[in-house]
């Protein structure tokens, strides 16, 4: 038994001191840096407006998702986990399912919904369309705001993202950025 616990103490040791090398201290030091070059993004982005009292409120975070659901909103993508095979039954239904949805809140608009639309991101919390996505619903939002539909454009337009370098990814659009610009909030 003796020998036992002498073969287990450095092994034991060895686990404390990496767990406070690496758990903690290594941790420490990476969130220290972080916070230092990039503090907006390792306080995780939050968009922060200072309304016209000067008191500020906190609106979320521009790299997550939040759920819009109102005709004067820019709505994004369903806010669900998806890993679901392209061509699965399951997937079908709910991308039918979801276009109904679509057709039940604006249908006055015939043009084809954007795939975005109706399907589900990986992570359900991807806070951009495609350009594509947001331009099909300017006209609902333009009319349930009493905006012309060109001013909708314009606010869509300086809250969409290039590709990465020019040449990596897909343009899209910051729906909850969109969303506070058309409230004059930002």
């Amino acid at each position: 038994m003796k020998s036992l616990l002498k073969q287990l103490r450095p092994a034991v040791l060895f686990f404390l001191a990496f767990t406070v090398v690496c758990g903690v201290a290594y941790t420490g030091v990476l969130t220290g840096i972080a916070r230092l070059a990039f503090r907006h993004k390792a306080d995780g982005s939050v968009i922060t407006v200072t309304l016209k009292d000067g008191s500020k409120r906190e609106y979320g975070s521009a790299l997550l998702a939040q759920e819009f659901t109102e005709p004067r909103y820019l709505i994004g993508r369903p806010m669900t986990v998806s890993n679901l095979s392209p061509v699965s039954g399951e997937q079908a239904r709910l991308v039918a399912q979801r276009t109904a949805w679509w057709r039940e809140l604006d249908p006055e608009n015939t043009a084809d919904i954007p795939a975005d639309l109706v399907t589900a991101s990986g992570s359900g919390a991807d806070p951009y369309i495609s350009p594509k996505a947001a331009e099909y619903q300017a006209a609902r939002i333009a009319k349930a705001r009493g905006m012309a539909e060109g001013e909708v454009l314009a606010v869509i337009r300086k809250y969409t993202k290039g590709r990465f370098l020019g040449f990596i990814g897909e343009p899209g659009v910051n729906v909850l950025m969109v969303n506070l610009a058309l409230d004059g909030l930002i």
